[in-house]
Formats: C-alpha cells, sequence, structure tokens
C-alpha cells in the first residue's frame, strides 16, 4: 500500500509539474508570439532531457542552448540603463545582455539538479571591450579553479585560462563574494544586499513578464 501510495504522489508531482510549464509556455506564447512560444518549448525541451546527463554535459547543454541567443543592450531593448530580465523575458524575447544570458543559464543548471554551492554570478570587467559584463561559473569543488560559462566566447574555459576577464564580484542565491584573483574571494555578506538581483527573483516567482521595445 505504501508503494502505491508513494507511486500515486510522484504520478501527481509529475503531473502538476507538467501543467505548471504547460501553463508557462502558453503565457510565453500568449505575450510574445509564437516564435517565443517555440523557443520555450525548446527551453523546457532542453531541462527535461539533459537530466540524465553529466554535469559536464549539462554545462555544454545549457551554454550552447541560450548562446543561439541574440544579444542587445538593455536601453534599446527595456529602455532602460540596467535591467536584468527573468529567464521567462529572455527566452519570451530571445534576446538580452550578458546579465541575462547568465542568469538564465544559472537557473536552468539549478533545475538540472547543480548544487547552487557550485555557482556563482560573476560581474567582470572584459578587458577587451572595456566594459563590465557577467559570466557564470561553476567550482566542481570549493578549492578547484572554476570554468566559466560565457556569450562572448562559446567554448565553456577554465578562469585561469580567461585572461581577458577581471573578477569584480560574485553572488549565488544566498552569498556575495568580493573577488579576489580567480580564487574564491572574499564573503562580502548576503546576496539580497544586490537590489537588482531581488527585483529579479521577486519577478520570476510570480512569472512577470514585460513588454520590451523590440519583438525578435
Amino acid at each position: 500500500m505504501k508503494k502505491i501510495i508513494f507511486w500515486l504522489l510522484c504520478c501527481l508531482i509529475t503531473l502538476n509539474a507538467y501543467a505548471a510549464s504547460k501553463q508557462n509556455i502558453d503565457k510565453i506564447t500568449q505575450f510574445y508570439g509564437e516564435r517565443a512560444g517555440a523557443r520555450a518549448i525548446a527551453w523546457r525541451a532542453l531541462i527535461k532531457n539533459s537530466q540524465h546527463l553529466t554535469t559536464q554535459q549539462k554545462l555544454n547543454a545549457v551554454n550552447d542552448f541560450f548562446n543561439q541567443f541574440v544579444f542587445i543592450s538593455d536601453k534599446k531593448l527595456w529602455g532602460q540603463e540596467d535591467y536584468w530580465a527573468t529567464p521567462y523575458e529572455f527566452v519570451g524575447v530571445g534576446a538580452g545582455d550578458c546579465e541575462d544570458f547568465s542568469i538564465a543559464k544559472y537557473q536552468a543548471l539549478l533545475e538540472l539538479g547543480i548544487d547552487d554551492n557550485k555557482l556563482r554570478l560573476v560581474y567582470v570587467k572584459a578587458l577587451e571591450l572595456n566594459q563590465f559584463h557577467m559570466v557564470v561559473a561553476y567550482y566542481p569543488t570549493p578549492s578547484a579553479v572554476p570554468v566559466i560559462l560565457d556569450n562572448l566566447k562559446g567554448t565553456i574555459s577554465p578562469a585561469t585560462e580567461r585572461n581577458d576577464l577581471l573578477p569584480i564580484y560574485s553572488f549565488n542565491g544566498s552569498k556575495l563574494w568580493l573577488a579576489k584573483q580567480k580564487g574564491q574571494g572574499q564573503v562580502a555578506g548576503n546576496a539580497s544586499r544586490l537590489s537588482l538581483w531581488n527585483d529579479l527573483r521577486h519577478r520570476s516567482q510570480y512569472i512577470k513578464l514585460n513588454q520590451p521595445r523590440n519583438i525578435f
């Protein structure tokens, strides 16, 4: 009897997750159009079909998927100097700036079961472009050199090979670090100190969609 109840609970959870996913896809389609709906379906298929992959394969799959999207500035897309789009908005529009690429990758990796303690969103200065930039770092172990997922360069590589990036600070779902060369850095408090991060998480929770200036 216990096995039957457990099986029924698993089926119920699966059905609820499917219903919620379909509802979100429908919402994106209605708000942004049919092409956005197709992107949303591909996004959810990525998450579903990548669960069994190795960690490295998950990193590659997520990085490759989102790097297909178009880079465009917040000013041109949203009419704001700095706007952190939710993954729903990023997928819906199919475009965004470096923060949007990185946030979508970070959230996707969490959905694929990657421990948040092994992930960081890293704010850097892209030296070749002479501008601020954001990437995702994955730490296999706490003391390991992280690998970098970036929309500027498609290949995932160790941080020690990215001399074009100067780290400034990093954060994940709970903590904020000040950068210290290519290492872990120094804990500077909670990630909740970042107002844009708080705003993003609030909008993600309620799946609030904003209308950009340009629809692709």
